[in-house]
């Protein structure tokens, strides 16, 4: 285990970052900050969701953190995400987390080492806020490829295969939105441990802001599916109508000349000295009757 606690100089609170820590470790932290121990296992837990409880005269709550390292094809909120778990009390803030977190660097970086915060409250809104921020890259680049599957849906003469690219855009959306509406319990409930709307709005602005960019990227990703769908069976009919086409031209010719290659010996017209002209003649005269008729139906 890792445990880092961190310097706020002039303060009578602390902020402990643990890293990586095994049960028993945590067991022994809880003991020592009086932690609840439901609460205490659940922060063990790497599947476990956005949540917030109210605990005494504190809170424990547990974010997820979109993971940059992510592989292209992740599309589940265990691969996608990563789990920070925070118990917040006005004589402490403690974060748990398995992995060396790029975000709890950042925080201490920007805030605690500039001694811009000053009260736990103000550590827990920074915290909060840079969960959410993660999840802004991400949405543009969804975005962008979105866009680039349009493209490639509309401009294109032959419809290439996006079915698979579609899917993991569509999942990586549908994840991280959910992921975000899960955690609007913390957002709610904050205002119940002293936060004023004040100082909230910004990282509701900002939570607004980065759950609407899904949601367009959702809708827009449905809807190309959709569309994608519709080009493709269109494209197939189009290929069928001219089988089709093809066929109608040649059937009555293949019939004709079936007919006549049965080769019997009592067949009239294959005695005639113009027989073999005038079934070619048959055969033109078939052949332009169906592409008026054709013509006429619009059908060419």
């Amino acid at each position: 285990m890792r445990r880092t606690l961190v310097p706020l100089e002039g303060n009578n609170w602390q902020w402990i970052d643990v890293e990586g820590p095994t049960k028993e470790e945590l067991q022994e932290l809880a003991e020592a900050y009086g932690l609840h121990r439901t609460s205490v296992i659940d922060s063990l837990q790497p599947e476990h969701l956005p949540k917030y409880e109210v605990i005494g005269d504190g809170a424990f709550m547990i974010a997820r953190v979109y993971d940059a390292g992510a592989h292209g094809e992740a599309d589940t909120i265990q691969e996608l995400t990563n789990k920070i778990a925070i118990f917040y009390s006005g004589r402490y803030i403690i974060t748990i987390h398995r992995s060396p977190s790029d975000l709890i660097e950042q925080v201490k970086a920007r805030y605690t080492d500039t001694g811009a915060v000053k009260q736990p409250q103000d550590l827990l809104i920074r915290l909060i806020k840079a969960v959410f921020s993660t999840y802004e890259t991400p949405a543009h680049r969804l975005a962008e490829e979105l866009d680039y599957y349009e493209e490639k849906t509309f401009l294109n003469q032959k419809m290439p295969p996006l079915t698979k690219g579609l899917y993991h855009l569509k999942r990586k959306a549908t994840v991280c939105r959910r992921v975000l509406r899960l955690s609007e319990v913390i957002l709610s409930n904050m205002q119940q441990i002293g936060f004023q709307p004040t100082e909230i709005q910004d990282l509701k602005d900002l939570y607004v802001h980065v759950e609407t960019q899904f949601e367009e990227v959702n809708d827009g990703t449905n809807n190309l599916i959709n569309t994608y769908i519709s080009l493709s069976s269109q494209r197939t009919n189009e290929v069928m109508r001219v089988l089709t086409i093809f066929s109608a031209f040649f059937l009555p010719l293949t019939f004709i000349a079936g007919v006549y290659g049965m080769n019997f010996a009592f067949m009239p017209e294959l005695g005639q000295k113009y027989g073999y002209p005038a079934v070619v003649a048959v055969m033109l005269v078939v052949t332009l009757c169906i592409y008026k008729w054709f013509r006429r139906k619009g059908w060419l």
